[in-house]
């Protein structure tokens, strides 16, 4: 692609700014969708594909285990190859699988098609943050435009039990993959006209570290997997863990050699987006058992249907939704750290608030007020993060920088499932009593630990030096 191309694109984006950030926000929508959208569909999957009990868990496990794998080699191919066509051939991927996963006639083709979908979101969702940085260069627009994708980014999870209880409960569990097509189409019309591209580098792939980092990542998110499903002591899981971690140290010693990096070092140097790191793993392990527990509260215990469980979690995403106008004026006036900190103390008291859980307890006031806590939690504790990661970072690395923070999503929100589970089976064993008081005690103690690495979470946000956003 000539230069002259690429300039003519960049003064398309700049006559349609908020195209490109629809095209943009309206992806990442539908990548998170997808998994919260999914899980509500299982036991449905479960009865129309014949599958095992233990063969069900990997509809979810194996599109987590690719995406997550391959997130750091998706935001570097994207600087050195083109962000442009990394996105749009990710987004073409994904959403032919899941049309395929739609018309899925037994189990194996299912399983298929999402591993072709995690390999196409790992394609799309870091140069989507990369593109977002580079297109929106003055720093006001920039930092909108990152706590709306951090906005939109969180109420997925929410939306997605909602939307999914909707489709599964009137239109049957194929239309939680179906509703892609139509997004996905939607996105590559808007993104082959409106997208812009940066000019590629004459540089080459990382290969050692992309091998390292990609089987290193994998391995450590199985080995999550395989301990929230196996235990800890399972054979599976230790020696997922072990290989994991020698070839991630292996990666480290790769790209402090490698004169072009996948993963430049260089991005951990400075303390706040250091900090910034360590707190986009943490979170999603504190925050992702609310919607993993609370939705088998709702349904095992409390008897409601997928749909009304669903609609259950409206406050949380209500409030996630209106963080996203929110939180561009208080970046504004009071910078990241104070905005975080709130947001972390919020988030701790809301995990706090429902290990009060019983199996009397209805939804008012308690589970109420702990989803209205998360709600606000998870929208002021997460989005400052991506303008303190994205907001400084180069363009030739900002796929790297995508990519890395992504990956600290995935496997912060793995490791932190497989951590509660263990939490939550050991209790409900300790717990005796009926099966609905063991599976209870069970909960409260997984969201006790919860409770504790949200609080961790503060604390790193206290490590921030404070800095103001430009107004």
């Amino acid at each position: 692609m000539t230069t002259t191309t690429l300039s003519a694109k960049a003064q398309v984006a700049r006559a349609r700014p908020g195209v490109v950030l629809v095209t943009l926000l309206t992806c990442q929508l539908m990548i998170i969708l997808d998994v919260t959208v999914m899980n509500v569909a299982l036991p449905r999957i479960r009865t129309d594909l014949e599958f095992s009990a233990t063969g069900l868990s990997w509809v979810m496990n194996s599109y987590t285990l690719v995406f997550g794998g391959l997130l750091l080699l998706g935001g570097r191919a994207g600087d050195l190859f083109g962000r442009r066509r990394l996105f749009i051939a990710g987004t073409t991927l994904f959403t032919l699988a899941s049309l395929a996963g739609g018309l899925a006639p037994s189990a194996g083709w299912l399983l298929a098609a999402r591993v072709l979908q995690g390999i196409g979101g790992a394609m799309a969702a870091p140069n989507t943050l990369a593109l977002l940085t580079t297109t929106f260069t003055e720093p006001k627009a920039r930092i909108r435009v990152l706590a709306l994708f951090s906005g939109m980014s969180s109420a997925g999870f929410a939306i997605g039990l909602i939307v999914g209880g909707l489709l599964t409960e009137w239109v049957g569990w194929r239309s939680v993959l179906f509703i892609n097509v139509p997004f996905g189409l939607l996105i590559l019309a808007l993104a082959l006209r409106y997208l812009p591209d940066a000019p590629r580098r004459a540089a080459r792939l990382d290969l050692p570290g992309a091998v390292t980092a990609t089987t290193g990542v994998a391995a450590l998110v199985y080995g999550f997997i395989s301990a929230a499903a196996d235990g800890w002591g399972a054979p599976g899981t230790d020696i997922s863990l072990a290989v994991g971690a020698a070839l991630l140290a292996g990666f480290v010693a790769i790209e402090l050699r490698a004169p072009q990096p996948l993963l430049p070092l260089h991005l951990f140097a400075d303390r706040n987006r250091a900090a910034a790191y360590l707190n986009m793993f943490l979170g999603p392990m504190a925050g992702m058992s609310m919607f993993f527990f609370l939705t088998q509260y709702l349904q095992d215990v409390r008897g409601m249907s997928a749909l009304a469980t669903g609609f259950a979690f409206l406050p949380t995403a209500a409030l996630m939704f209106a963080m996203i106008r929110l939180i561009p004026r208080l970046l504004a006036r009071f910078g990241p750290k104070p905005v975080t900190v709130t947001g972390t103390v919020a988030m701790t008291t809301g995990l706090a608030l429902l290990t009060r859980l019983s199996a009397d307890s209805g939804y008012f006031p308690l589970l109420f007020v702990a989803m209205v806590a998360m709600g606000c939690g998870i929208g002021l504790a997460f989005s400052p993060l991506n303008v303190i990661i994205m907001s400084t970072v180069s363009p030739d690395e900002a796929g790297a920088a995508g990519g890395a923070l992504q990956t600290m999503q995935q496997t912060g929100g793995a490791l932190g499932l497989a951590v509660l589970v263990t939490v939550f089976g050991t209790a409900a064993r300790e717990a005796g009593g009926s099966p609905t008081h063991a599976l209870v005690g069970g909960m409260t103690a997984a969201f006790g630990a919860a409770a504790v690495i949200a609080a961790l979470t503060f604390v790193v946000a206290l490590t921030f030096r404070s800095i103001r956003s430009p107004r």
